[in-house]
């Protein structure tokens, strides 16, 4: 078995791919708490939105800015472009699909269960796709209970972080809850990380490899997908909260409430019409003549 160093660039890449798992998964918890107090295609929208952060940023930028700092001694890195790309729509689309589950079904039991066996598999399924995205003049081998491991914490992950969605409220559970999903994400990668061996083919040490190197494909696609990142970060920023939508809700009830009793109030009786001027009173005594 050959030397793998998974750690080539020093505590910068496993910190950078921790803060990026954060990231997304914050910003997938305030999308998916302003769904909560929306309906229709408005929900959906802001579902959508939760599951690009959290798949795109929390799990695949989190996976490849950690695989940045993977280096095998004797063999240069490329990456197969389409297989990487199907890897990216896995994350996303799994992760939409579990957010669509548990938003239609609330906080039932087995409703979660189902939807976080179904997320989990597929963040497996995805970190698994990127590795095997991975060309090196190597055969690789991976161990299967640290495979097994990686699925179970990544199902466990995706069950706490779809229940989070549904009930996390306010910046600081937010902020909390979004560092505790980083640390499962990123333990799943490394976790993951530490089933592959390789064995150098020297046979194949001469020949080109196929794909593109980390910065000709990887580096661009991450930073466009950190931009998009950061533009509904601005966009869920700028938008009212559930809270404000609620009180504004409160608040138009409250005025059609005093319209409606306005307008079932009895009319005010007319006021009776004054007396022409001279008008004698009806109490009045009438004018003493001289005789």
């Amino acid at each position: 078995m050959s030397h793998i160093d998974h750690f080539a660039q020093g505590i910068f890449t496993p910190l950078a791919a921790y803060v990026m798992s954060a990231i997304g998964s914050f910003l997938s918890l305030l999308l998916a708490s302003r769904a909560r107090g929306t309906q229709g295609g408005a929900r959906l929208r802001w579902l959508a939105g939760a599951a690009l952060a959290l798949g795109g940023t929390g799990i695949w930028v989190m996976h490849f800015v950690a695989m940045t700092g993977f280096r095998v001694p004797g063999t240069a890195i490329t990456y197969d472009v389409p297989l990487t790309i199907v890897s990216a729509l896995v994350a996303v689309v799994i992760v939409g699909v579990g957010l669509a589950m548990v938003s239609r079904s609330g906080e039932r039991l087995p409703a979660l269960l189902g939807a976080g066996l179904v997320t989990g598999l597929g963040v497996a399924a995805m970190h698994y796709l990127g590795m095997a995205a991975m060309h090196m003049a190597a055969v690789k081998h991976y161990d299967p209970l640290p495979v097994a491991a990686s699925v179970v914490i990544a199902v466990v992950a995706s069950t706490v972080a779809l229940w989070f969605s549904l009930r996390v409220e306010g910046l600081l559970a937010t902020t909390g809850a979004a560092l505790i999903m980083g640390v499962a994400v990123t333990g799943m990668h490394y976790t993951g990380m530490f089933s592959l061996s390789v064995t150098l083919d020297r046979s194949k040490a001469a020949e080109a490899l196929a794909g593109a190197t980390a910065m000709s494909f990887l580096l661009p696609l991450l930073i466009g997908i950190s931009l998009i990142t950061l533009v509904l970060l601005l966009v869920v920023t700028l938008s009212p909260s559930r809270e404000e939508l609620e009180s504004e809700t409160r608040l138009l009830g409250q005025i059609e409430e005093r319209r409606a009793q306005a307008g079932a109030a009895p009319a005010a009786a007319p006021s009776a019409p004054s007396p022409p001027p001279g008008a004698g009173s009806l109490f009045q005594r009438p004018d003493r003549r001289e005789p």
